[in-house]
């Protein structure tokens, strides 16, 4: 018998107004995974210190995941190894971008995760995560000294090339972004040499 009364939502516990987020280190992350805290089906990654939920993930997104994979091990030789959704260690977080390129093959990284020195480009595939793509993995790639971040931005059917990266200071950001279009192909840049192109049509399908 319905006695007329609406559904709610649960109360907010009084107490999140006044708690206080303890950050991480990169060291204690890895303890938390070592000692089976986090396994690797947890959908969270360290970003400033910080363990962050991941965005869920779009048709849209794997699409172009999946073209990027082909297309990426393809173009890149031999001497650069290609992580797909992978981790990276930098000075206080740990991302899981959607690819990352880093110098040395395989056997390179069967120990540890590739770290900025590393590095040659990093890849986001953006839908649900694109502000935070643009902006908080922007900062955090900037300051680590990634050399070339894409945003590939499914929303808008773009590509979003940020190079020019300024390093470790108050506001670390990518001096000079340029964003390819449909009708265009991005060029794959590793240690400024060009291996290939890829058309963003096909990556936006």
């Amino acid at each position: 018998m319905s006695t007329g009364a609406t559904s709610t939502s649960p109360p907010v516990p009084g107490f999140l107004a006044h708690a206080t987020f303890h950050r991480l280190t990169v060291e204690q992350y890895h303890q938390m995974i070592k000692n089976g805290i986090l396994g690797e089906d947890d959908p969270v990654e360290l970003l400033e210190g910080y363990m962050v939920t991941k965005m869920p993930r779009s048709p849209e997104h794997d699409y172009a995941i999946r073209i990027l994979d082909k297309r990426l091990n393809r173009l890149v030789p031999d001497s650069f190894t290609v992580s797909n959704q992978c981790a990276a260690t930098f000075n206080n977080s740990e991302p899981e971008p959607d690819f990352t390129v880093a110098r040395g093959d395989e056997t390179t990284y069967r120990t540890r995760h590739p770290g900025p020195s590393d590095t040659a480009l990093v890849i986001e595939v953006s839908a649900s995560s694109l502000s935070r793509d643009r902006n908080d993995k922007a900062r955090i790639y900037a300051r680590a000294s990634i050399p070339v971040y894409w945003v590939v931005n499914v929303i808008d059917k773009q590509i979003e090339v940020f190079t020019q990266p300024s390093g470790p200071c108050d506001a670390p950001a990518y001096a000079h972004q340029e964003v390819f279009r449909v009708a265009m192909s991005v060029p794959v840049v590793l240690d400024g040499n060009t291996v290939g192109t890829i058309a963003v049509s096909d990556v936006m399908g």
